[in-house]
């Protein structure tokens, strides 16, 4: 699963996941033990993180949606996604 972004210890990825069971566009982020799967409207499909850490992430998935969208869709096509700037 390539990794699109990572900062204050967080780690985002994405998959293509034709018939995969979430079925909606949405990424995996990762700190330590702890990993949550969203939607790109911010919605907690499984999983959680650390409260500060989530905050962290809510925020950036809110600046990089047009982003996360577009490697949802080239991941979709076979292609390799782009790597996102990192919530500074």
């Amino acid at each position: 699963m390539p990794a699109l972004s990572m900062f204050y210890g967080i780690v985002v990825r994405m998959q293509n996941e034709h018939g995969g069971k979430h079925h909606v566009p949405h990424l995996h982020a990762i700190f330590g033990e702890n990993e949550v799967v969203m939607d790109f409207e911010g919605n907690i499909l499984e999983g959680s993180l650390p409260s500060n850490k989530q905050k962290l992430l809510d925020a950036w998935i809110v600046l990089h949606k047009d982003e996360l969208e577009a490697n949802w869709n080239l991941l979709s096509n076979g292609e390799q996604p782009f790597k996102i700037i990192p919530l500074q």
